[in-house]
């Protein structure tokens, strides 16, 4: 679960091989975004503002490690953060801000991130070192094993890792490039939950599964606590490979919703019957289903180059309920580390997404409707299109400033809005 990118180094105070009885971390990231003004035949509730606009978001993290036992680990991670994001946070499938919370707000506001337990259960095999890093106490362990995590933390801790596109604070800004953009994760308004996940580990495979609590409501704050009725289940299975000696992965993950959502059908059914606009909020009701799947790979194509690919799809019968409006995603892109021209500090990365929708998704949207994100009152459908560059240039050993650069065509699915331009920088330090 560390929160740094994987070609940057990890600093320790201590050799990988003694076992760490703690370890303080910290992290901030502050990333400024400018859209330039785009066109668009019109606009709705929710559609993406046309005219020039700017927004930040700033985070700061403390990562506190303790190991009370043998095999045992504790965390806690207090947090603060403050942000004011594009449009509201509207317009959009894949946000150009993975760092923007859907609570952010202009006053810094302090909070628990992380509080959560790790036992691991060693179960022989070769011995490999865990590096010292944030929300990782280093040592050694076994590379067969039983690795449990419960508590209060991200389901992207655990699930859906990548070694080139996973962290937004260090990697791909876009929501659509640091996970599936297709997988609604149970999460709060923040991105965290409550949960536990279970993973066995042998030799080069990983089978893991967890479930997590949901928000009473879409996107929001609050969780619900009944965890043996509304809940978010996840498994994957990751296999390790060498490519001529070069490190993959590749992850395959199924999840499984089941909280009181709003079906797309009944809100267009609802709106025939009455002759109104179609809402969600008239339809939510029961203990729906939904589901989805997505597959991730890595590739080191040397030891400076790497690729990532990712492929996702969900039913789309239900609404979007605790991440963002995509229900069929496919990504891909490389990652540089700067050694290549004498910059060991430095890396870049260039990366492409594809968002869509399902069929009923594009229906209601067309009639009227509004999700959370998007809504521009009609709709001419067209998948969205993300396309991101970015440069990490190294300060510092723990400092690095950012420009970012992304053009996302059909914003909100809408061939009549767009493309958009929006450039970044973002300044992220590690102590």
């Amino acid at each position: 679960m560390a929160l740094q990118g994987c070609l940057f180094p990890v600093w320790s105070h201590a050799n990988p091989s003694e076992e760490e009885e703690w370890n303080a971390r910290a992290q901030a990231t502050y990333v400024w975004q400018g859209k330039r003004p785009f066109s668009a035949a019109y606009s709705g509730p929710n559609s993406l503002t046309v005219g020039k606009e700017s927004s930040y978001s700033f985070t700061t993290t403390a990562m506190l490690g303790w190991r009370p036992a043998a095999g045992h680990e504790l965390y806690f991670n207090p947090e603060a953060a403050q942000g004011v994001p594009l449009s509201n946070l509207t317009g959009l499938g894949g946000f150009t801000n993975g760092e923007i919370a859907r609570s952010s707000g202009p006053d810094l506001k302090l909070y628990r991130a992380r509080l959560f337990w790790r036992k691991t259960w060693n179960q022989g095999g070769e011995r490999v070192d865990v590096e010292s890093a944030p929300n990782q106490l280093g040592g050694q362990i076994d590379r067969r094993r039983w690795v449990l995590t419960a508590g209060n933390f991200s389901v992207l801790d655990v699930f859906d890792g990548n070694a080139y596109s996973h962290d937004p604070r260090t990697q791909f800004l876009n929501w659509s490039l640091m996970t599936h953009g297709a997988y609604d994760y149970a999460a709060d308004a923040r991105g965290y939950s409550r949960g536990v996940a279970l993973e066995w580990y042998h030799d080069d495979w990983v089978v893991r599964a967890g479930r997590f609590i949901q928000p009473w409501e879409p996107n929001q704050q609050v969780l619900d606590p009944h965890i043996f009725r509304h809940f978010g289940d996840q498994i994957e299975v990751e296999h390790a490979h060498g490519l001529h000696e070069l490190a993959g992965k590749v992850r395959l993950l199924a999840f499984r919703n089941r909280t009181k959502m709003a079906k797309y059908q009944d809100a267009i059914n609802l709106s025939a019957q009455t002759g109104s606009v179609p809402n969600l909020g008239d339809v939510r009701h029961g203990d729906q289903i939904k589901w989805g799947v997505g597959l991730n790979f890595e590739q080191a194509l040397s030891d400076a180059v790497g690729i990532f690919g990712r492929a996702s799809w969900a039913d789309g019968k239900t609404e979007t309920y605790a991440f963002t409006e995509i229900d069929r995603s496919m990504s891909g892109g490389v990652l540089v580390n700067g050694g290549s021209w004498g910059r060991l500090q430095d890396s870049m990365g260039v990366a492409v997404a594809r968002n869509g929708l399902s069929k009923v998704h594009r229906n209601y949207l067309a009639a009227g409707g509004l999700g959370f994100f998007v809504g521009d009152g009609q709709l001419s459908y067209r998948p969205e299109a993300v396309i991101e560059v970015f440069y990490n240039l190294g300060l510092a050993k723990t400092t690095w400033l950012t420009l970012d650069g992304q053009r996302i065509a059909n914003p909100g699915y809408n061939a009549s809005r767009g493309p958009v331009h929006v450039v970044s920088v973002r300044l992220h330090a590690e102590f």
